[in-house]
C-alpha cells in the first residue's frame, strides 16, 4: 500500500476518528486490509481492526500473517473470536485459526460457535494433520446424488450453493457417499429432463486420499490443470475439496521454509522479530561455519611445510575453496528442485549422478584449461603452482557435483527435507575436502618436481 495512504490512516487512528476510518476501510480487499494491518503496530491494527464488519472482519483475518493474527486474538475472550470471526468464516478457515490454540481455548471457542454444523466440520477438519490433504481441504462444496434426475439436480444446487462463496466443480456421488464423478453444467442445459445424472456425469475425476502429503497435492493440481481437488477417505467416500489458492498458500510457506533452510536459519525469522529471537535463529549454522573454518586452518597447519615452501599456493585456496562451494550448491539446487517438481525420481539416483558427472567432466576439463592458460601466462614456467592449481580445480568440480547432487537425494530417502542441503552444509564440505584435494596435489606434484 502506498506510503501516504498508510499515514492518512495512521492519523485517523491517532484521531480515534471512527468514522472516516470506517469509511476509508469499507472500499478495501480483507487482503488489503491484512496488509494495512502488517504496517502498523499492534495497538494501531487492533484499533483498525475493531472498526470492521463481522463478515470483513473475518475475511481479513484469514488473510493475514500467522504472528500478526495471534497478537490480534491473544487478548480477546474465546466467545468473541467465535461470535465476531469464526462464526463468519469456512470451516477449513477457521481450522486454520483454531489449531493453533491451547485444548482448553479450542473448546471454549468450538462450544461459542452458533452453526452445530459448522462446528461439526471443523472438529472433523481438526482431526486431521495440518500437513496432509484432509488438514488443508474444505467441506464447503455442492454434491449431487448419481439417481438424481434433471430437476433433482437443480434445485439441491441451488439451495447448496446459497451458502457458498464461490462453485468449482459439482461433485457426484453414491447413495454410501462414494465419489463417482463430475457433473458437467453444459450437461443441465443440454440433457433431457428425464435424464438422471449418472447418465451424463464425467467420471475421468483425479482424488487424493485425506493422507495425501500437502507437497504431493500442487504437482497433481499442476499436471491436470485443475482449480479445486476432492479429498476422499479410505473407501472413496467424498469428505471435503482442495482449492488452488489454499495450495498455493501451502507452497509459498514451503518455499519459504526452504529458503530458510538454504541460508541456515533454525526459525522463521521476519526482519521486525526482536535481536534475541533473531540470534537464536541464525547461531547454530554460523556456529557450525565458523567450525569448518577452524576446521580449515587446522588442515592448513598440517600442510604449513609445503606452504612454506611454495607460498604462492596459498592466493588459489579462497578460488578452489569458492569454485568448489558454487559447484555444490548448483549441483543440489538442481536436485532439490528436481525433487520439489517431481522431475527426479528418487530411486533412479545411480542415472541422476552419472548425468551430473558427464556435465561436471566438460565443466571441470574447460575450467582446468582456462587456468592453466592464466598460469602459464602469469607465471611463464612449469612449476608447482601451474599444475597443481588446474588438475585440483578438476577435481574439486567432479567432487562437488557428485556430492551436491548425492546428498539431497539421500536425504529424500532418509524423510529428510533436502533443502537442507543447499546451504552452509555443502559450502563447508566442499570448503574442506577442496583444500585437501589442492594440499595432496601439490604435494604430490612437488615430489616429481623434485
Amino acid at each position: 500500500m502506498a506510503k501516504e495512504y498508510i499515514d492518512t490512516l495512521k492519523e485517523l487512528i491517532s484521531n480515534k476518528d471512527s468514522v472516516l476510518l470506517q469509511e476509508s476501510l469499507s472500499k478495501l480487499h480483507p487482503a488489503d486490509i491484512a496488509e494495512i494491518c502488517s504496517e502498523l503496530d499492534i495497538e494501531e491494527a487492533r484499533f483498525l481492526y475493531r472498526q470492521l464488519d463481522n463478515e470483513k472482519a473475518a475475511d481479513a483475518l484469514t488473510e493475514m500473517d500467522e504472528d500478526l493474527r495471534k497478537e490480534l486474538l491473544e487478548e480477546l475472550p474465546s466467545e468473541a473470536i467465535a461470535k465476531r470471526y469464526v462464526n463468519y468464516m469456512d470451516a477449513d478457515d477457521a481450522v486454520e485459526i483454531i489449531r493453533d490454540m491451547d485444548e482448553e481455548q479450542k473448546e471454549e471457542v468450538l462450544a461459542h460457535i452458533t452453526d452445530i454444523e459448522q462446528a461439526g466440520d471443523i472438529v472433523d477438519l481438526l482431526q486431521y494433520d495440518k500437513d496432509t490433504a484432509g488438514g488443508l481441504m474444505s467441506t464447503e462444496m455442492v454434491v449431487v446424488n448419481e439417481n438424481w434426475s434433471m430437476p433433482e439436480c437443480l434445485k439441491e444446487m441451488r439451495r447448496q450453493a446459497e451458502d457458498l462463496d464461490d462453485i468449482y466443480y459439482i461433485y457426484v456421488v453414491d447413495d454410501d457417499e462414494r465419489l463417482r464423478g463430475l457433473f458437467p453444467l453444459k450437461k443441465m442445459v443440454t440433457s433431457p429432463s428425464v435424464s438422471k445424472v449418472k447418465h451424463v456425469m464425467s467420471t475421468d475425476v483425479v482424488s487424493v486420499d485425506v493422507d495425501t502429503p500437502i507437497e504431493e497435492i500442487a504437482p497433481l493440481i499442476e499436471k491436470y490443470n485443475l482449480v479445486a481437488i476432492p479429498v476422499v477417505d479410505k473407501i472413496n467416500r467424498l469428505v471435503g475439496q482442495i482449492t488452488v489458492d489454499d495450495v498455493m498458500d501451502e507452497v509459498r510457506e514451503q518455499t519459504e521454509h526452504d529458503q530458510r533452510d538454504a541460508a541456515g536459519l533454525t526459525q522463521d525469522v521476519e526482519s521486525d522479530d526482536s535481536v534475541f529471537f533473531q540470534t537464536r535463529a541464525r547461531l547454530p549454522w554460523l556456529i557450525i561455519g565458523m567450525l569448518g573454518g577452524i576446521g580449515s586452518s587446522m588442515l592448513l597447519d598440517c600442510f604449513s611445510t609445503t606452504l612454506g615452501a611454495h607460498p604462492e599456493m596459498a592466493l588459489f585456496i579462497p578460488l578452489l575453496a569458492g569454485m568448489g562451494g558454487n559447484v555444490g550448491v548448483q549441483s543440489s539446487a538442481i536436485a532439490v528442485q528436481g525433487l520439489a517438481n517431481n522431475s527426479l525420481n528418487p530411486h533412479h539416483i545411480f542415472r541422476h549422478i552419472l548425468k551430473e558427472l558427464a556435465v561436471a567432466l566438460v565443466n571441470a576439463a574447460i575450467l582446468s584449461v582456462i587456468m592453466y592458460i592464466y598460469n602459464m601466462l602469469v607465471h611463464g614456467q612449469a612449476d608447482i603452482v601451474t599444475f597443481a592449481v588446474p588438475l585440483s580445480l578438476f577435481v574439486v568440480v567432479m567432487f562437488a557435483s557428485a556430492f551436491g547432487a548425492l546428498i539431497p537425494l539421500v536425504l529424500e530417502r532418509m524423510n529428510i527435507n533436502p533443502a537442507v542441503a543447499t546451504g552452509p552444509f555443502i559450502q563447508i564440505i566442499n570448503d574442506l575436502s577442496g583444500m585437501t584435494f589442492y594440499m595432496l596435489i601439490s604435494m604430490l606434484i612437488s615430489q616429481l618436481f623434485l
